[in-house]
């Protein structure tokens, strides 16, 4: 046995070398005060397979002595050495574990490695998690279309006031906003489209223009992506309330199924709703339109009307309108995808929250750009 001196005075460190084992013996007190002359000592250990840190005789330890004793397990542990604390005291255990739990909050997490292979390897994992969410998407499609057939077979199954209450929220109480956007969205290109057509003295084709952009695309698309940032937003956020607050697990111990009573009302509310905004989008829009052209062109509502009626298919109304429930599903069910994904906390809410809107818009977008593909290969 070999015995050292360590400040201060009332501190020292038995070493005890037996066959592939070292045992030290922490005596006195491993507090601040003498942390430099522990370093040298425990420095000047040779390492072993197998070393235990024997804390029976140590009358006192601070918080930088249990760091010390933490860093230096740490340290041996990193090569390979089987560290073990052995006869530590209530108290000096209690000390350990707060001072390794800080360590541990402490400690930033490693960088990221570097180079195409990182590259490589963040596209696979997107790709495999976008394949995965898809999936997922699809199967609470089906879902929902399954309860949606059986309540059209047994409508008394569906919950009217919840129905009711989510067209209010995601139709009535939206349509002043969707009104006044659609009819600035028709004033704005009246002007912009006078201002290029009036080089050519081609005027009374703002009409045209107005018509077939407002009435095939602008006004279901605009609606949609409003519609998505109020109402898609909304929905995930009272799920992922109710889902925090476990009333979502209360649901399935009721014998409820979540989907029945929190995704088919929703879904039912926008497919009623969107289409009906959509429509109040067209009107005003050319209302808007109309007014400019009369204030900025001469030209009066009669004109613009008949020109309206004469330049105008009303084929262009029916494939803008044609996209309003299909935009009403997707927006829906990805709000209600993304509220049931939210976890027990404030942070996964305000994510799934905004991961919801940036997905519905997104997918409003694309089913967009595949109608407008589909229409023109049709040649309507």
């Amino acid at each position: 046995m070999n015995s050292l001196a360590a400040q201060p005075p009332d501190a020292w460190l038995d070493i005890d070398v037996l066959a592939g084992e070292t045992r030290l013996r922490f005596g006195g007190s491993l507090v601040i005060g003498g942390l430099t002359r522990w370093i040298e000592l425990i420095g000047s250990v040779e390492e072993r397979e197998r070393m235990v840190l024997d804390l029976s005789d140590l009358a006192a330890m601070d918080t930088a002595g249990a760091w010390f004793l933490l860093d230096q397990k740490e340290r041996l542990e990193a090569k390979g050495v089987d560290v073990t604390v052995e006869a530590a005291g209530a108290g000096q255990r209690e000390l350990l574990g707060v001072v390794e739990a800080s360590l541990k909050l402490e400690k930033p997490p490693p960088p990221p490695p570097l180079g195409w292979i990182h590259w490589l390897e963040c596209i696979g994992e997107s790709t495999a998690a976008s394949w995965k969410i898809a999936a997922e998407l699809i199967s609470l499609l089906g879902q929902t279309m399954v309860l949606l057939f059986g309540v059209l077979l047994r409508p008394w199954r569906l919950r009217w006031t919840a129905l009711v209450s989510h067209m209010e929220t995601a139709g009535l109480q939206a349509a002043p906003i969707v009104a006044l956007m659609a009819f600035l969205i028709g004033v704005v290109m009246a002007f912009q489209g006078a201002v290029q057509l009036e080089a050519f003295g081609a005027e009374i084709f703002v009409v045209d223009l107005l018509a077939i952009s407002i009435l095939r695309e602008l006004g279901v698309l605009l609606t949609a992506i409003l519609v998505a940032g109020r109402s898609g937003s909304a929905f995930t956020a009272a799920i992922g309330s109710m889902k925090m607050r476990e009333e979502i697990d209360a649901m399935r111990t009721l014998g409820l199924e979540p989907i029945s009573v929190l995704v088919l009302p929703r879904v039912l509310a926008l497919l009623i709703t969107l289409p009906i905004l959509a429509f109040l989008a067209n009107i005003v829009g050319l209302v808007g339109g109309a007014l400019m052209c009369w204030i900025n062109l001469g030209i009066s509502p009669g004109l613009f009307i008949a020109r309206l009626w004469e330049g105008t298919d009303v084929g262009n109304f029916i494939v803008g309108m044609s996209k309003a429930p299909f935009f009403a599903v997707t927006i829906a069910l990805v709000g209600c995808f993304e509220g049931l994904k939210v976890e027990g906390n404030a942070e996964s809410l305000g994510a799934r929250t905004s991961r919801a809107v940036v997905e519905s818009i997104f997918l409003v977008i694309v089913l967009d750009a595949l109608f407008s593909v589909f229409f023109a290969l049709i040649g309507v």
